[in-house]
């Protein structure tokens, strides 16, 4: 009978992945290797600069040239994953990522070393958001779908951290090159076990013809909005090159929005972008990334410089905001989102870090880590992974299947260009104040030693007068996810969403009651 055979392949189409947990095993383990890369070489750098003869003026564009590649290439990144399919695309980024890591940790120059971090950059950016995507159509199921994103989050949040901690054993104990070598055997365990497990939906492909000038435009304009605020970093706000910087992305990105808004076939269609709750994600996101990366920054260097510890114990004194952010995407997070809806784990969750932040603008000289310390970052963690679980999984909620490779790419761009943005801004900040402090005390400075305590009080101040303005931003990402955010609870039930190139091409996408 025609109906039955009908509801057979209509039923077959919309069963769950038999391989959708182990699939988890591999994209987790691909998402780890890019997020604690953007922490991992920051502790490595000193003697990799030492090595190979890296200037002061050129050690930046260690770290800038993984944010423009990466940055500029996200949304790209994510429109190939639609139109290549989502498995292959990642299998290729994983692949490539490897060798680009092989290439930075056989650098015998500063050449060869820039060019390895850019190519991690671009390979990473057809990573990421094919990783995030392939979790959103693999995990149909409510409750299912948030265990995924409770370790999806908890491994996003937590990385950095990570990457501190093993940046630190790695350039101690061995050499700064295993920083980079240690990619490999992540790269290749992922993309072998990509390929004989992950099973990407049928009909999910976006085939249409790529948009080149969105390309294009979006690509320039990312580029120049990351580098302007880098720049900003070490030139300064008022600097003319910063300044053509802002206003070349401003015109590039305002170009990009009327070419999609005209467009046939849009890189960015402007509808996953201007529906509130995924703007609100995005947005909200964007912003607690931006007061992250500064606390990272200044948490680092504080730990290091101010109380002297090593770079493995820098890496472990970060442990409980990894493990804060472990309860909170995977306990917190994961047991209340098929019960609330998401805003209100977001916005409690962004509080409860702004909270965490709060105490540390309480740090001195002299302050003690188990009293102060510990228990910020604890507060920290826990409010970052509440929050930061429930913002992944709504980053793709709703969109077309075809679509969701570009919603992914979104939720990393807003990551990107916050950690650029948080680490010139709060940094530019810091500087000022501790500017101002030193020339506010030094007369009282005579000795030697008064003359090494004020800098230590000055490096403090510029810390804590940037991590009052982190906690501002953290409250006003908790606003917006408040405000904005308007969906219900998550649906247990899924629908079955054809992509438009037939009717054999269906996909169980979840829903989100309104």
């Amino acid at each position: 009978m025609p109906g039955t055979a009908e509801t057979a392949r209509s039923t077959a189409a919309v069963q769950p992945d038999p391989g959708r947990w182990k699939a988890l095993v591999f994209i987790a383990l691909a998402q780890l290797m890019v997020v604690l890369d953007a922490t991992i070489v920051n502790i490595a750098l000193p003697s990799a600069q030492q090595d190979l003869g890296i200037s002061d003026g050129n050690r930046q564009w260690v770290i800038t040239a993984y944010a423009l590649a990466f940055g500029g290439l996200l949304l790209f990144g994510g429109r190939i994953a639609d139109l290549w399919g989502r498995k292959r695309t990642f299998v290729v980024g994983l692949i490539g990522f490897a060798a680009a890591s092989a290439l930075g940790g056989a650098a015998t120059g500063e050449a060869m070393m820039l060019g390895a971090r850019a190519l991690q950059g671009a390979f990473g950016a057809l990573l990421a958001p094919a990783a995030l995507s392939l979790l959103a159509v693999t995990f149909t199921d409510a409750k299912e779908r948030a265990k995924a994103f409770g370790i999806y989050g908890a491994i996003a949040g937590g990385g950095g951290a990570v990457g501190l901690i093993l940046g630190g054993f790695l350039t101690e104990y061995l050499n700064w090159r295993w920083t980079f070598f240690v990619n490999i055997p992540f790269a290749i365990v992922a993309a072998a076990g990509a390929y004989l497990v992950i099973r990407e939906p049928a009909g999910g492909r976006n085939r249409s013809v790529l948009d080149i000038p969105g390309v294009i435009l979006s690509t320039l304009g990312l580029v120049a909005l990351v580098y302007g605020f880098t720049r900003a970093e070490s030139a300064g706000w008022s600097d003319a090159g910063t300044i053509g910087m802002f206003v070349s992305s401003v015109v590039l990105l305002g170009a990009f929005v009327l070419v999609e808004a005209r467009v046939r076939n849009p890189l960015l269609p402007l509808r996953v972008l201007t529906e509130r709750n995924r703007g609100g994600v995005y947005l909200s996101l964007g912003l607690a990334v931006i007061a992250m990366f500064g606390l990272f920054l200044f948490l680092t260097y504080y730990l290091q410089v101010v109380k002297g510890y090593s770079p493995v114990m820098t890496g472990f004194a970060f442990l409980p905001m990894i493990a804060g952010m472990i309860i909170g995407s995977t306990q917190i997070g994961t047991r209340l989102m098929t019960r609330v809806p998401p805003r209100l784990l977001m916005a409690p969750g962004f509080l409860t870090a702004a909270v965490g932040m709060l105490l540390l603008t309480q740090l001195e000289v002299g302050t003690s880590y188990a009293g102060l310390i510990l228990p910020a970052q604890l507060l920290l963690g826990l409010g970052m992974g509440t929050a930061f679980m429930p913002a992944m999984s709504l980053a793709t909620h709703g969109v077309d299947p075809k679509d969701a490779g570009v919603a992914s790419a979104m939720v990393n761009t807003s990551q990107q260009v916050g950690g650029a943005i948080g680490t010139a801004l709060l940094n530019t900040i810091a500087a000022s104040a501790t500017t101002a402090y030193l020339t506010d005390h030094a007369a009282g400075a005579t000795t030697p030693a008064a003359q090494k305590l004020l800098q230590l009080q000055g490096m403090v101040e510029g810390y804590t007068a940037a991590i009052w303005w982190a906690v501002g931003i953290l409250v006003v990402s908790a606003t917006i996810a408040a405000v904005l955010i308007t969906t219900g609870k998550p649906d247990t039930g899924g629908v079955v969403a054809g992509s438009g190139e037939g009717a054999d091409d269906e996909v169980k996408v979840p829903v989100i009651a309104h």
